[in-house]
């Protein structure tokens, strides 16, 4: 399965399926106000903890600074907010993304039980056309959301306007084949037979985790990713592979 293949015009990808485009952003968000108490719990299960170092790479990656204006995308439960708040001390500020209104809500909550400092403040909106204006924010991060998009085109294109001139765009995202063939193969058996279990068990909802397998490996594969990027206007494209190659980092930025 190729995540460069394109399904016919008018339709979009929902995991494997070819569905109408209109259909497939309510689709997703069917899947994640299923999933969005468990989610957290899920990322831990499913990653064996290997998340949380992802995303502090991403951190790492962000270099934050004190005062520095972060917009997170699909950034609902506050994961990456969090660990950038907590790099700058609590001296920056930070505008948390989200379509789905559960997700935030459940960001939210951990931001209140935590009392976590620093100024937040929590947006619904779409990827592709946030309601922000252009040139706002000092750096761009998404993690493990931007292939539920239904345009990534879209998305990458909205990343590069909202961003002021020498912003930072970062990516963290699954890559749809890992770079070592024997692992390769583990993995995509880990993924087919465990990941819809364990969603089950601990979600009660394996269709939503069939979902985002399908939608990983659909997802384009780095190289890929990087010419769609640029095509977005973004310069100083790279990206770092994580785990072997079962996620990346992609970087770009606003020049």
């Amino acid at each position: 399965m190729s995540g460069s293949s394109q399904p016919r015009d008018g339709t979009a990808w929902f995991g494997h399926e070819a569905v109408p485009e209109a259909e497939k952003a309510k689709r997703v968000h069917h899947v994640f106000a299923n999933v969005a108490r468990r989610y957290d719990i899920m990322n831990d299960v499913m990653s064996g903890g290997l998340h949380r170092l992802w995303k502090s790479s991403l951190i790492d990656s962000l270099n934050p600074r004190p005062g520095m204006h972060l917009l997170d995308v699909a950034g609902g439960t506050g994961d990456i907010a969090f660990r950038f708040l907590d790099a700058v001390k609590g001296d920056g500020h930070v505008t948390i993304a989200d379509i789905n209104d559960q997700m935030l809500a459940v960001g939210q909550k951990r931001a209140a039980d935590k009392k976590i400092p620093g100024r937040m403040d929590w947006l619904c909106g779409d990827a592709e056309s946030l309601p922000l204006a252009g040139q706002q924010v000092d750096a761009y991060t998404i993690a493990f959301g931007i292939r539920n998009v239904t345009h990534i085109d879209k998305a990458l294109e909205d990343a590069w306007r909202v961003l002021k001139f020498g912003g930072h765009f970062l990516c963290l995202e699954f890559c749809p084949r890992m770079a070592i063939p024997v692992l390769d193969t583990l993995y995509d058996r880990y993924s087919d037979q465990m990941i819809p279990r364990l969603g089950q068990w601990i979600a009660r909802d394996a269709a939503s985790y069939r979902y985002l397998v399908d939608s990983i490996r659909r997802f384009p594969a780095p190289e890929e990713f990087e010419s769609m990027m640029r095509s977005a206007g973004f310069g100083q494209v790279s990206h770092r592979l994580l785990s072997g190659g079962i996620c990346a980092i992609h970087s770009g930025w606003k020049l």
